[in-house]
């Protein structure tokens, strides 16, 4: 475990400040009309995500296309535009690079106050192309219910001059699961699972569990196609892996 230097923090703090609380641990409520989301036709059984009430807009951070003239990359954290809710103490949390990349990445979870850092990690290089995830529960952190957590994953071109980190983040809360959720739990089955908790609002809660069946059967390609059709009503598009 590496910890990130003090330059680093002049842009975890600009990005930070940047990203306002979108939500409140508060029940689940239809959108309207005008704003509802389209469930896509191309491909079977798509959990389609309901977001909670929103606030103001802000949760997720950077992406895009970045990087260096010997490495470019789009970096991104698999999270929605407003703080995304689990039920899970010890969620785990997605990243997405487009290409593999020899340079150090690191792993940053904020205390509730966006102050002190709750994890600091950096993983081993070199880190390949594509989904990634890492589990709270290996880092032994702990999400509180009701309070919103700032994560980001860094790529770090200079340690010394860590102003120039290329940052993705995204924000979690924990709420308590719906009563009705969890009726409904205890008679699904697992390839339902990623629907019931899209349409209860609980992002990570969906992501996590369609992102495990893709891990226990990677050959699947309809369960890719399921996984880049739901991130792709929170706007992220070209994530196929």
């Amino acid at each position: 475990m590496k910890y990130i230097g003090t330059v680093a923090w002049v842009s975890i703090a600009g990005l930070i400040l940047s990203m306002p609380l979108s939500v409140s641990a508060a029940d689940v409520q239809p959108k309207s009309a005008e704003e509802k989301i389209k469930k896509p036709e191309a491909v079977a059984s798509v959990p389609v995500y309901q977001p909670p009430k929103r606030g103001a807009p802000g949760g997720r951070v950077g992406g895009g296309t970045r990087g260096i003239q010997r490495e470019v990359f789009v970096l991104s954290v698999l999270a929605p535009d407003h703080s995304g809710f689990t039920t899970n103490e010890q969620p785990s949390l997605y990243w997405f690079i487009s290409n593999s990349t020899s340079l150090p990445v690191e792993l940053t979870v904020m205390d509730p106050q966006g102050v002190q850092p709750m994890l600091e990690a950096r993983l081993p290089s070199p880190v390949k192309a594509g989904v990634h995830g890492f589990r709270l529960a290996d880092y032994n952190i702990r999400l509180s219910p009701g309070a919103a957590y700032r994560w980001f994953v860094a790529v770090v071109p200079n340690s010394d001059r860590r102003s120039k980190d290329i940052l993705a983040g995204g924000a979690v809360e924990r709420v308590d699961i719906p009563e009705a959720l969890k009726a409904k739990l205890t008679k699904a089955k697992k390839s339902e699972l990623a629907s019931l908790y899209a349409e209860a609002g609980l992002w990570y809660d969906a992501i996590a569990a369609i992102s495990e069946s893709i891990e226990a059967a990677p050959q699947d390609n309809e369960l890719r196609k399921q996984r880049a059709a739901l991130l792709a009503q929170v706007g992220l598009t070209g994530i196929t892996e």
